[in-house]
C-alpha cells in the first residue's frame, strides 16, 4: 500500500523525471515527504518563487524534450506559476505543473484558495485535469506525460487534491514510459513536396519547434545544403539549425530583419517543417496571406491541429519533423542566387554599428562569439537587450538557445539556472536587462544552494527599453512610467555569493568576462549602457526625431 504522494513520486521517477522545481506548500505535503526518500533519483529544486520555478520547469523542457516538472501549491502559488505554463504552451515546450488542491470534501464552496484549474488553464494549457481517484493516479500520469511530450509538445496541469495524496491504494506505479513511434510521412506527399521545390524560382525552408532530435536535424541540414535551399528559422529557434551552414539566412521573429522579412514574402515555395504560425514569424500575419498564402505552402507538422489552423497550406503533411527531414531526397533548380543573397543579408546583418553607450553591446557580442565554446548555452528574457543573442549571435550546431516565445520578462535567469542544473559541465550565460533581472533576481538564491550558477550580464540602461521605444515612436518626448531607479547590481550579486562587478567601459569587458568564467561560484556583470543604445541602429533620440518629424510633416 501506498498513498498518493509515494505513488506518485515513484511514477515520476520510472518515467525518467530527475528533477522537479518548486515551492513548498501545505497542500501536497505527501509528495514533499515522498520526496525526502527520492533524493539522488528525483531530486527538488527548492525556488524562491512560483514563477521562477515554473520558468525553470519550462526551460528544462525546452532544453532536453522530456517534461519539465514544477510543483507548487493551490491557489496563489499556481497563479504565480502560470506565467511558466503560458511560456512553455507558446514555446511548444513539455512541461508538467503539479498543484495542490482543496480535499474533495470542499470542492465548488470556494474554500481557502481553491481553483477550479480545468477553468483556469482550459486554454492555457494541452489538458488541466483532476484526481478524483487515487488508484488512477498512474493512469492520468502517464496520459499526462505523453500528451505533453507528442504532437506539438507542451504542458499538462494536474491538480492534486489532498485527500487524494493522503489516501492509500495497492495500484501499482508507472513502469516506464510509453514508447510512442514519430508519425512518418506519406511517400507520394514527400514526393509531391520534392516536385513542387523542384518546380520553384525561389524556395524557402521555414523551420521551428522544439521536438528534433540530433539525426533529424543533421538530415534537414544535409538536405538544404545538397539542394542550395535558404534556411529560416522561427522566432527564437536558430538554435535548431547550424548558422555556419551556407544556406543559413536568419531569423523570423521580433525585429524581423528586412532580408528575412524579403525571403519569406517573395518566395514562391514555403516549406515550413515543425512551424507553429504565430505573429511574430509572419510580421503580425502580413507576410502571408490569410487564409490562403500566395506562396505556395508545404506545412509539415506533427499535430494535425496546427495544419491550417492559420494558413491553408497547398499540401499539409501530419509527420514528425524528424521522419520527415529524414525521408527527403536533394532536388536542384535555378535559385543559387537567391540563397547567396540571403545569406550575404545575413552575414552583414550580424556585424553591428559602433553604439552610442559606454559598453557597446555589439563589441560585447562579437567578443562572446570569439571564447564562447562551441557547447554554450545563451538565454535571454524579454525586452530591447534580446536583440543581441537573437540576432547577432551566430548558433553554431552545438549551441542552444533558451528564451522564450511567450515575450516573457524574467525567463532568462531561471532559464539559465536550469540549463545549468541539466548541463552542469557547459558554460550557460543569462543576457538581462535590469527591468527583467529584477523579475526573477530572487533566483540567484535557488543557483546558490543548488551550486548551479550561470553568468549573468546585465544590461543596465535605466529603463523599460521595449516600452519606451514604442513611447518615443508614439508619444515623442511624453515619458511615462518607464525610468527606473536600480541598486547595485554587483553588490547583490555578492549578497547571493555570486562574482559580481560593474563593466563601465567596453574595453573592459574581456578581462571581467573572463573572471566571471573562472568564477566557481557564478557571476553577475553589471555593464553600463546608454539608454541612447535602444536598438542596434536608432538611437532614442533619433526614434524621438523621427516621430516628431513625421507629426510636423
Amino acid at each position: 500500500m501506498r498513498n498518493g504522494g509515494e505513488l506518485l513520486v515513484e511514477s515520476l521517477i520510472a518515467l525518467g523525471a530527475t528533477r522537479a522545481f518548486g515551492i513548498p506548500g501545505e497542500s501536497y505535503l505527501p509528495v514533499l515527504d515522498a520526496l525526502h526518500d527520492a533524493r539522488g533519483r528525483l531530486d527538488f529544486v527548492l525556488c524562491r518563487q512560483e514563477g521562477g520555478a515554473a520558468f525553470m520547469a519550462a526551460a528544462w523542457g525546452k532544453l532536453t524534450g522530456q517534461p519539465g516538472i514544477c510543483l507548487v501549491t493551490r491557489g496563489p502559488g499556481v497563479t504565480n506559476a502560470s506565467i511558466g505554463v503560458h511560456t512553455a504552451m507558446q514555446d511548444s515546450a513539455p512541461m508538467l505543473l503539479l498543484v495542490g488542491q482543496v480535499g474533495t470534501d470542499m470542492r465548488g464552496r470556494e474554500a481557502f484558495q481553491e481553483i477550479d484549474y480545468r477553468a483556469v488553464f482550459g486554454t492555457m494549457a494541452k489538458w488541466a485535469v483532476e484526481i478524483d481517484d487515487v488508484a488512477r493516479l498512474p493512469e492520468i500520469l502517464s496520459r499526462a506525460w505523453t500528451t505533453a511530450t507528442t504532437g506539438r509538445p507542451g504542458p499538462v496541469v494536474i491538480a492534486l487534491p489532498e485527500d487524494m495524496l493522503a489516501a492509500t491504494t495497492d495500484a501499482p506505479p508507472l513502469a516506464g514510459p510509453a514508447r510512442i513511434a514519430e508519425a512518418a510521412p506519406d511517400a507520394a506527399a514527400v514526393d509531391e513536396t520534392l516536385a513542387l521545390l523542384a518546380a520553384a524560382e525561389r524556395p524557402v525552408i521555414l523551420l521551428a519547434g522544439t521536438n528534433w532530435s540530433e539525426a533529424g536535424a543533421d538530415a534537414l541540414r544535409a538536405f538544404a545544403e545538397a539542394s542550395d535551399i535558404p534556411v529560416v528559422a522561427g522566432f527564437r529557434y536558430q538554435d535548431q539549425f547550424d548558422n555556419h551552414s551556407p544556406v543559413w539566412c536568419g531569423e523570423a521573429g521580433v525585429g524581423m530583419p528586412p532580408h528575412v522579412a524579403a525571403l519569406i514574402r517573395e518566395a514562391d515555395v514555403i516549406l515550413a517543417v515543425n512551424v507553429r504560425f504565430g505573429e511574430m514569424i509572419t510580421d503580425g500575419y502580413t507576410l502571408l496571406n490569410v487564409p490562403v498564402p500566395r506562396q505556395t505552402l508545404v506545412h509539415v507538422h506533427p499535430s494535425d491541429r496546427e495544419i491550417g489552423k492559420v494558413y491553408q497550406p497547398r499540401l499539409g503533411i501530419h509527420a514528425g519533423p524528424n521522419a520527415f527531414a529524414r525521408a527527403l531526397r536533394p532536388v536542384r533548380g535555378g535559385w543559387a542566387d537567391w540563397r547567396a543573397r540571403g545569406r550575404a543579408a545575413w552575414e552583414a546583418s550580424i556585424v553591428a554599428p559602433p553604439q552610442p553607450s559606454p559598453v557597446d553591446m555589439g563589441a560585447v557580442t562579437a567578443h562572446l562569439r570569439d571564447v564562447l565554446p562551441a557547447d554554450a548555452i545563451l538565454t535571454n528574457g524579454a525586452g530591447n537587450f534580446a536583440v543581441w543573442p537573437n540576432k547577432f549571435f551566430p548558433f553554431g550546431r552545438g549551441n542552444r538557445l533558451l528564451a522564450p516565445q511567450s515575450g516573457a520578462m524574467g525567463y532568462g535567469l531561471p532559464a539559465a539556472i536550469a540549463a545549468r542544473i541539466a548541463c552542469p559541465g557547459r558554460v550557460v550565460v543569462c543576457f538581462a536587462g535590469d527591468g527583467d533581472f529584477q523579475m526573477t533576481c530572487q533566483e540567484l538564491a535557488t543557483a546558490m544552494q543548488a551550486g548551479a550558477q550561470p553568468i549573468v550580464l546585465v544590461l543596465d540602461n535605466g529603463i523599460y527599453g521595449t516600452i519606451r521605444a514604442h513611447q518615443e515612436r508614439r508619444y515623442p518626448g511624453r515619458v511615462s512610467g518607464t525610468t527606473m531607479q536600480n541598486p547595485d547590481f554587483a553588490a547583490l550579486a555578492r549578497a547571493y555569493g555570486f562574482h559580481g562587478e560593474r563593466v563601465a567601459r567596453t574595453e573592459d569587458f574581456p578581462a571581467a568576462f573572463a573572471r566571471a568564467r573562472a568564477s566557481r561560484t557564478g557571476a553577475v556583470l553589471a555593464l553600463d549602457i546608454s539608454p541612447e543604445a535602444l536598438t542596434p541602429r536608432q538611437t532614442l533620440t533619433g526614434m524621438r526625431e523621427a516621430a516628431l518629424a513625421a507629426r510636423g510633416a
